[in-house]
């Protein structure tokens, strides 16, 4: 991968430098990377040679994600308007397009000001140079698994979704360059109308202005560890080692993991992924998970184990990272049931092969989950640690809460999988498909119970989702079905399974681009997560709003929330004719009334 050169003034120019995006982030550097090729056909130069002046500077909306190379057909706008609450953060997007060349390319923020001298500074408004990856579709049939062993087979097109960390950009002639902006309101604000300007600049660029206005109101949302929504987005700590070429578990490979980790603590997660045994999930990934337990048999049939890596990783994840609520560990029944142990004799690791149900499986499981408990305990960590399934059949899962329970009945069980009725009242964690949904008496009774009930999603479902061709509204919309569905939160199996080459190509040979992975290397977020936060948001103020609207006993507003709120579902895109992006917008407008 070739790295372009960045002009930066004043500074020492970074052409010299070479070799991958890797190699720089190695060495603690914020580099330019050149992204891949797309095939697609686009505008030529005679349709940006229309362009009333060579560079245009405008704002664009969030639920658009704006071609590389074509003519973006909008009005130019100059003001962006939005609302928000104290500790919310809310997203724009800017759009910068030219027929030119231009270097040096840098987005700045003022200080948004209020009436009455308050402030909000500079500091509080993120920006990022959108970045395009490759992404593809889905199946003829409307899914998104299955294998796609040849890229050439799909309909593969560059889309912006990579907000990048590079703070100076070259653009080369007829280029779309968006710009995603951020305002994380301060919890001290002060209630009241903020305005300011966003400039953009270059080498060869004379300073262009648009205007912000921001709205901030008199309520305040919770910080993200405070949020009620359960978060649960799969960490994969073996991608970021083999992307970094750092050695697994050393302090480099936690220091390289710590911004995405840190990310994902700002979006309200609340589990942190363990893997208990080798290959839980036989390889799925480009980067397999293997066991951060080490397990041994002695020659006496005895067994013993390590702890020193799954310490590691829950102390990072606790106290680095802070994600602190669960712990879940996968898995005692893996998609091939193969389990792994050292063998002292040989020298060798091992594995064995066992049904649950079976004398071999207990006699592999048993000693284990029963030391495990002690160990939980003696670091205080089991009232928060569940052993956790995933996708699993009804019977084997009865064998292995059977197993869980004798080893230790106070142990937390999780399943990420269909609904059965036989084993839910076992289960503290359930996560069932979009499609289906908890009896009403069940899902009160959980709640009762302090059980937590989420939605999942994977390739599955073609709407809503976050792979990188999805609709950017879909992010932002899937929390809000949750919360209309009665569910407690949301689960997506892979936070950061990185392709090969996740900044340029978020297509797999397994399932639809963008399905592996939701941020990107470098601490880079995306445009995807960005949304899924807002999302997370707004389902933080539907809690808040119900609560304090009962308590006033304000049933009029309490029934137009609820009305709005129920919309979110299939049914009711169908029954209503509302799009998800005017839902969302309509949700925004009346959240930031009540």
């Amino acid at each position: 991968m070739k790295i372009k050169p960045i002009a930066i003034a004043g500074m020492i120019a970074l052409s010299s430098l070479s070799g991958s995006a890797q190699t720089q982030e190695r060495a603690g550097l914020s580099s330019d990377y050149e992204e891949l090729t797309d095939g697609k056909p686009h505008d030529g130069a005679e349709v940006w040679g229309r362009m009333r002046q060579s560079v245009a500077w405008s704002w664009g909306d969030t639920d658009t994600r704006y071609p590389k190379f074509d003519l973006p057909v909008r009005e130019q706008t100059a003001l962006w308007q939005t609302k928000a609450w104290r500790g919310e953060r809310v997203n724009g997007q800017a759009v910068l397009w030219t027929n030119r060349a231009l270097e040096a390319v840098t987005v700045s923020a003022s200080d948004l000001r209020g009436t009455g001298g308050t402030v909000i500074p500079a500091e509080a408004v993120r920006t990022h140079f959108v970045r395009y990856v490759m992404t593809d579709g889905l199946n003829p049939d409307g899914g998104g698994c299955g294998h796609r062993p040849d890229p050439a087979e799909w309909d593969s097109s560059l889309v912006a979704d990579v907000l990048d960390t590079v703070r100076i950009r070259n653009l080369a002639p007829c280029t779309v360059q968006p710009v995603w902006v951020q305002v994380a309101v301060p919890r001290e604000a002060e209630a009241g109308r903020y305005r300011g300007t966003l400039t953009v600049s270059g080498k060869n660029l004379r300073p262009m202005k648009i205007r912000i206005q921001l709205d901030v109101a008199d309520r305040t949302l919770p910080e993200p560890k405070e949020w009620a929504f359960h978060l649960d987005l799969w960490q994969n700590p073996y991608a970021v080692a083999r992307y970094y070429g750092v050695p697994l578990w050393s302090r480099a490979h936690f220091d390289a993991m710590l911004p995405s980790m840190k990310m994902l603590a700002e979006a309200g997660q609340k589990v942190v992924t363990a893997s208990i045994m080798h290959r839980p999930w036989a390889g799925q990934t480009y980067d397999p998970f293997d066991s951060m337990i080490a397990k041994t048999k002695r020659t006496d049939s005895t067994w013993t184990y390590d702890y020193t890596l799954f310490d590691r990783w829950i102390d990072f994840m606790t106290n680095e990272a802070g994600i602190d609520r669960q712990i879940n560990c996968y898995t005692l029944i893996p998609w091939a049931l193969s389990f792994d142990y050292f063998d002292p004799a040989t020298g060798r690791v091992q594995f064995l092969q066992a049904e649950p149900g079976s004398a071999a499986y207990r006699d592999y499981w048993l000693p284990f989950l029963t030391d495990f408990a002690r160990h939980l305990r003696e670091k205080g960590w089991f009232g928060r640690t569940a052993i956790s399934m995933d996708e699993r059949p009804l019977k084997a899962m009865q064998e292995a809460i059977r197993l869980i329970k004798e080893a230790d009945p106070e142990f937390k069980i999780t399943l990420a999988g269909n609904y059965h009725d036989e084993i839910q009242a076992d289960l503290y964690d359930l996560s069932i498909p979009y499609t289906h949904r908890f009896p009403a008496a069940v899902k009160a009774a959980r709640e009762q119970a302090g059980r937590i009930s989420t939605v999942y999603i994977c390739c599955t479902e073609s709407f809503p989702n976050t792979f990188t061709f999805s609709a950017p509204a879909e992010a932002a919309w899937l929390p809000v079905h949750a919360v209309a569905g009665g569910y407690d939160g949301v689960l997506r199996w892979a936070y950061n399974s990185w392709t090969a080459d996740p900044l340029r190509d978020s297509r797999f040979h397994t399932w639809a681009a963008g399905d592996c992975y939701l941020v990107y290397p470098g601490g880079r977020s995306s445009i995807r997560f960005e949304r899924l936060i807002e999302g997370i948001q707004q389902a933080e103020k539907i809690r808040i709003l119900r609560e304090t609207l009962a308590a006033a006993g304000d049933e009029a507003a309490l029934a137009e929330l609820n009305e709005t709120v129920a919309l979110f579902t299939p049914k009711g895109i169908e029954r209503s004719g509302i799009e998800p992006e005017a839902m969302l917008v309509q949700l925004k407008e009346l959240l930031g009334t009540l």
